[in-house]
C-alpha cells in the first residue's frame, strides 16, 4: 500500500501540565496555520508516539542533559535568560544533571545539586521523562523551546514585562499571536482540556509559532553552535 502524502504539515506546540503534557496540534498549508483541538496525554511517550506524526514540534522541555553537575544553567539556558530579560528571565529555570534526576530521594538530589529548590523538584516528573525517553533521532522532529523566548521574538525581540499567569500578561501574548498568526488566538478562549489551564494553552499557542519556523527551516538556535551531551543530543533551545 502506497502512503498518501498529506497536502499540509502537522505542527505541534507541547507543554507540561498537571495532567501530563498538553498537545496543541495544527496543520500548516502554505503560510496558513489551522489549530486542531488541544488534548492532554499522561506521558511523554504518548507525545512521542502521537498520531498523526508531527512534521515539526516545539516542546517546552529540556532535551539534552549534563551527566553530572557543572553549573545550574546550561549554555543555552544562560543565553535564553539574557534574551528574555528581566523580570521574565526567572522563567528560564536551571536544568538539573542526569545524576540528580536519577537520585533515589529528594535529599540525595539536593546533596548532588544544592541549588535545587521546591519549584525545581516540582518539575522533576517531566524532566525525568525527558532524560529517559528522548533519543537523538527524536531531534529530527522535536525541538526544545521556551514560551517566553518565543513571545520575546514575537514582540520584535523586546522583553515582555508581564507574566502569563496574570490577565494582562495573557492579553499581551494573545495580541502578539493575533498579529503574527491570525486566527490561532481563538484557541486561548477555548475550555482547557482536563489536567491543564489557560496559561498552558497560551504557552502552547506561542510554541506553534516556533513549530512553524522549524517547519520552514527559519528557526534560530540558541546558542548558534550548541553543545552535545554524552547521549548524542543537542543541548539547545530554538525560537
Amino acid at each position: 500500500m502506497i502512503a498518501t502524502k498529506l497536502p499540509y504539515k502537522i505542527l505541534g506546540g507541547i507543554v507540561p501540565c498537571p495532567g501530563g503534557w498538553l498537545i496543541l496540534p495544527a496543520r500548516l498549508a502554505g503560510v496558513t496555520v489551522v489549530a486542531d483541538e488541544p488534548e492532554v496525554v499522561p506521558t511523554l511517550l504518548d507525545v512521542l508516539e502521537y498520531k498523526p506524526k508531527f512534521d515539526a514540534a516545539a516542546i517546552y522541555c529540556p532535551i539534552g542533559f549534563h551527566d553530572s553537575p557543572s553549573a545550574p544553567y546550561r549554555i543555552c539556558d544562560d543565553e535564553a535568560r539574557a534574551m528574555v530579560g528581566w523580570p521574565r528571565s526567572i522563567a528560564v529555570r536551571p536544568t538539573p544533571s542526569r545524576a540528580s534526576l536519577q537520585a533515589g530521594t529528594r535529599a540525595e538530589a539536593q546533596a548532588i545539586e544544592p541549588w535545587l529548590t521546591r519549584d525545581d523538584f516540582r518539575r522533576f516528573r517531566w524532566l525525568r521523562e525527558a532524560q529517559r525517553e528522548f533519543q537523538p533521532f527524536h531531534q529530527r522532529t522535536f525541538f526544545a523551546a521556551h514560551p517566553d523566548l518565543t513571545y520575546v521574538q514575537l514582540n520584535d525581540d523586546r522583553p515582555l514585562l508581564s507574566s502569563p499567569y496574570q490577565q494582562d500578561g495573557m492579553l499581551e501574548r494573545i495580541a502578539l499571536i493575533r498579529d503574527k498568526l491570525p486566527g490561532i488566538e481563538e484557541v486561548a478562549s477555548r475550555t482547557p482540556p482536563p489536567g491543564s489551564a489557560q496559561v498552558h494553552l497560551v504557552q502552547a499557542i506561542g510554541l506553534l509559532w516556533t513549530a512553524r519556523r522549524i517547519a520552514g527551516r527559519a528557526m534560530q538556535r540558541v546558542p548558534l553552535d550548541p553543545d552535545w551531551d554524552t547521549s548524542g543530543m543537542r543541548m539547545e533551545l530554538v525560537r
